[in-house]
């Protein structure tokens, strides 16, 4: 209690958060779970109906297509949204004119800050076979025909994981940057007194001091690998939506389209569950500690 008094106004400042917290998320999140339980109907009774929500999701073979979709959609955008961050901070690490260095974080930042609308018609835009850039070069270049990227299953998959991957690239090298910039020179400076290279330097010194933001990221993009939806509802269309619908599409198209709220319910705490599992057993890998 005399930790409480002591330190009243900050519990105060606190109060608003959390029951904003508790209000719009755990509020929510609990009438969902009391609602997979249910056969929900908007007029009238809404009976317990146990696990039947479950099993239905469960033995849905369109929930196993959607969950493989995901999974390899998903942990394709979990290694390249990992790797090229990395590789993008440590080349623009390598860049002495800090003007131009400052041009190029603005300009893979500018991505982050647009909506899935924007970004998706940007690359729908760009992959067209009618006049669509990628398309006009790979002609200029000898190709025959235009290639119909978003069309295709060869590449519609391929087009998720490299699209969401650059829309979050220049924020994730500001991180790793941020973290660059934090080590101390003089390391740098005795490495290369002892003849190091410019490889060895990163190495031996760059690469070990990203270590603890290079398993926060990993813990980040983990726990959003099973929630993709914006980019997938934007982009995806007739002709490639059983190759790229993911778990979060399946609930929508289950909650709105169909009404079916129970089902609907059900399968997103699956994925709630799925993620979980998927976080702890990445913090248990990583050794990731608060």
């Amino acid at each position: 209690m005399n930790v409480i008094k002591r330190y009243s106004t900050l519990y105060l400042m606190m109060l608003p958060i959390l029951l904003y917290f508790i209000i719009f998320t755990y509020y929510p999140l609990l009438r969902g779970l009391i609602m997979s339980f249910q056969q929900f109907r908007l007029i009238g009774d809404t009976p317990f109906i146990g696990l039947d929500n479950y099993l239905k999701v469960l033995r849905d073979p369109f929930f196993y297509d959607v969950l493989k979709n995901t999974l390899q959609i998903g942990g394709g955008i979990l290694i390249v949204g990992f790797v090229a961050p990395i590789v993008m901070a440590l080349l623009l690490n390598e860049i002495a004119q800090r003007k131009f260095k400052k041009i190029i974080q603005m300009v893979i930042y500018l991505p982050h800050l647009f909506s899935w609308v924007v970004i998706g018609g940007i690359w729908i835009f760009m992959l067209s076979p009618d006049g669509g850039v990628v398309n006009e070069i790979l002609l200029a270049l000898g190709n025959d025909r235009p290639i119909h990227f978003l069309s295709s299953e060869a590449y519609a998959k391929w087009v998720m994981i490299f699209s969401a991957s650059w829309k979050e690239m220049g924020y994730i090298c500001i991180l790793f940057l941020a973290s660059i910039v934090s080590i101390n020179p003089s390391l740098f400076e005795a490495a290369r007194i002892d003849g190091a290279n410019r490889w060895q330097l990163v190495r031996r010194i760059t690469l070990p001091a990203l270590y603890s933001t290079m398993k926060v990221v990993l813990l980040l993009n983990m726990m959003s690998i099973l929630r993709m939806f914006d980019q997938i509802f934007i982009m995806r269309n007739p002709a490639i939506a059983k190759y790229v619908d993911v778990i979060m599409v399946y609930t929508y198209e289950k909650g709105i389209m169909e009404f079916n709220m129970g089902v609907a319910t059900a399968a997103s705490f699956i994925v709630i569950g799925m993620t979980f599992i998927l976080t702890l057993l990445t913090r248990i890998v990583i050794r990731y500690d608060n």
